[in-house]
């Protein structure tokens, strides 16, 4: 049984994996990493692109679609993955995290299709209309702690993060939520690792639901998450926007932006939620 685990920060060590044979990875779900109770979407979708950036023959993460099947608890878990197709340039895999029912049965919660490939191997080419987004100096932004009440809903992942939001974005924090379904921040981690493709996947389900700046509290779960990561991260904080413009039928789309320290587009994502009923 081999580890699988890069650097020594604590999101590094919350995302080993332990190789136990091939395509199949024993993991630890954090508690750390919870959002009332239930272990963040981006946390488990990092876990697991460390277990296909080890089964498949390219490093990096460029394309990553999870279905979202049951809730996550932390405790003990397996990956179980297999790679579909190796090429040149890209390699394509699936994996499935599963846990363990009261009576011994494996129960599925996530099952992913990727994309990996070498983002140091892409063109310089770049040709975009896209704009980073506009977003205060990271002192005139609010944390956790800040402003005249602590924002509320606080749980064990905020502790891991260093999030500083926009206060046009965070209305919803002191009872006056914007209407629109905007929310904005500086982003990294709380103990200062810079990110990387990997952490990227964590980073665009890391934000409060854009739901609470349309006045609707309570748990968003995702049903969908597709992620792009269009190239490896500069050192120093990202800045993410998210935005949804259609909740309909009681669920939500998310659409986010993760832009680097050179104001590069790193990553994007579109999540299908279910809407809080609140």
């Amino acid at each position: 049984m081999a580890q699988v685990s890069i650097g020594d920060s604590e999101f590094d060590r919350d995302t080993a994996v332990t190789r136990r044979e091939e395509g199949v990875y024993d993991a630890e779900l954090s508690a750390g990493w919870t959002i009332i109770q239930a272990v963040n979407g981006g946390y488990l979708l990092a876990l697991i692109g460390r277990a296909l950036g080890d089964a498949l023959p390219h490093p990096d993460p460029f394309s990553v679609s999870a279905h979202y099947v049951t809730a996550s608890r932390p405790g003990p878990a397996v990956i179980r993955t297999q790679t579909v197709r190796s090429g040149r340039t890209l390699s394509t895999g699936q994996a499935s995290l599963f846990q363990y029912a009261e009576d011994g049965t494996e129960v599925e919660r996530i099952r992913v299709l990727a994309s990996y490939g070498d983002l140091d191997a892409l063109s310089d080419d770049v040709r975009t209309t896209a704009k980073p987004p506009s977003i205060p100096p990271i002192e005139h932004c609010l944390g956790s702690g800040d402003g005249p009440a602590p924002i509320p809903g606080s749980s064990a992942i905020t502790e891991r993060l260093m999030l500083k939001l926009d206060p046009a974005t965070c209305g919803w924090a002191v009872g006056a939520p914007s209407g629109k379904g905007e929310m904005r921040a500086w982003f990294g981690l709380a103990d200062g690792r810079d990110a990387d493709p990997l952490s990227l996947l964590l980073t665009v389900d890391a934000l409060p639901p854009t739901a609470f700046e349309l006045g609707i509290k309570g748990w968003v779960p995702t049903v969908e998450l597709t992620t792009h990561v269009r190239c490896r991260p500069a050192p120093g904080p990202l800045r993410v926007s998210i935005v949804t413009r259609n909740l309909a039928g009681g669920f939500l789309e998310e659409d986010a932006e993760v832009w680097d320290s050179a104001d590069r587009l790193v990553a994007q994502s579109r999540q299908l939620a279910l809407a809080p009923r609140g």
